[in-house]
């Protein structure tokens, strides 16, 4: 009999999912086989849900050989704001065996995908030498801002900083309580965006901005700026960098509402322009000069959301975490 496994979130949590270090070795080895032509995705198919333009459900489509051996899908949805109790974002991961085709199981994975898309910006930030990483700005009270400091803390407890704005204060406040912990960065309060990014060497937009928060003026020689969120970054933002960094060039480009493609679709972009992609970073070891302000766009990529789900899985199924289901 063929089963399918399933992993709440708790689950996952179990099965090694929360771990940061090994989050960012998925997102590594994922873009080492992407390069070596031994992992491939398709474009991501986006279904609109409501007259907001961020009400949208994703279907990201993704196969890993090498150590995975693995082929899934990721069905997120994703709402404006929060409704009848449910996150804005909910999503599910499947995955087959590549070699097989078997149905290996089906993951909760909102957690997975914050997981993924910090580990990305954990690697972006080791463009920087470790000692000049003291002041990170995190722009955001939701989930992402909240995983993105738990990051922080579990891989750059040397930081001294973690200085965080919202818009609405009592989530930002919240969201430092929660947060804090004895030992690591100071995690303090910011009133507005200019006094956030002041003197910050790192700066984290992990927003659902419709419009840019972040202006030219927060452009800065030596400050790393990593776009997670929605359209946080104004157009001359990222014309004032001295490098536009991608996790890679796609055809994402064409329809995604991040600002680089925004940019991009009004014409005052092209993709010539793009200093470097995540396998220059993790195969090429591709580094800005120490003086030079870099601008990074994180998209998220299909390829590290089944990663994580089949490392997940197989340890799941090797300590039998999880409800075991009837499916052939």
């Amino acid at each position: 009999m063929i089963t399918l496994r399933y992993l709440s979130r708790d689950d996952a949590l179990a099965a090694g999912a929360g771990d940061f270090r090994l989050a960012v070795e998925d997102v590594r080895e994922a873009t080492r086989l992407l390069r070596a032509g031994e992992a491939s995705m398709v474009a991501e198919s986006v279904l609109p849900t409501g007259a907001d333009p961020r009400e949208k459900a994703y279907g990201l489509a993704a196969s890993l050989g090498g150590r995975y051996d693995a082929a899934g899908l990721k069905w997120a949805m994703h709402r404006a704001s929060p409704r009848d109790d449910l996150p804005s974002i909910t999503s599910t991961t499947f995955v087959n065996r590549l070699s097989a085709g078997r149905p290996l199981g089906l993951v909760e994975s909102a957690l997975l995908t914050r997981m993924r898309t910090a580990s990305v910006t954990a690697i972006a930030m080791e463009m920087l030498p470790r000692e000049a990483i003291r002041t990170v700005v995190v722009l955001g009270a939701g989930a992402q801002a909240k995983t993105h400091v738990a990051m922080l803390q579990a891989l750059f407890p040397t930081a001294r900083t973690i200085r965080i704005w919202n818009r609405t204060r009592t989530h930002r406040d919240a969201m430092i309580a929660e947060c804090r912990l004895p030992a690591g960065p100071v995690l303090e309060a910011a009133d507005e965006v200019p006094a956030a990014v002041d003197g910050a060497d790192v700066v984290l937009c992990c927003t659902t901005a419709p419009e840019p928060i972040v202006e030219k003026a927060a452009v800065h020689p030596g400050r790393l700026i990593v776009q997670i969120g929605y359209h946080e970054v104004a157009f001359e933002a990222i014309d004032a960098s001295d490098h536009v960094v991608v996790d890679l060039w796609g055809d994402f480009a064409e329809r995604s509402a991040k600002s680089l493609f925004q940019m991009y679709r009004a014409g005052r972009f092209t993709p010539d322009r793009v200093s470097a992609d995540l396998a220059d970073l993790v195969v090429g070891g591709w580094r800005p000069a120490d003086s030079a302000s870099v601008y990074v766009s994180s998209f998220g990529l299909n390829l590290f959301d089944i990663a994580l789900a089949a490392r997940v899985l197989r340890r799941a199924e090797a300590e039998g975490i999880g409800t075991v289901l009837p499916f052939l």
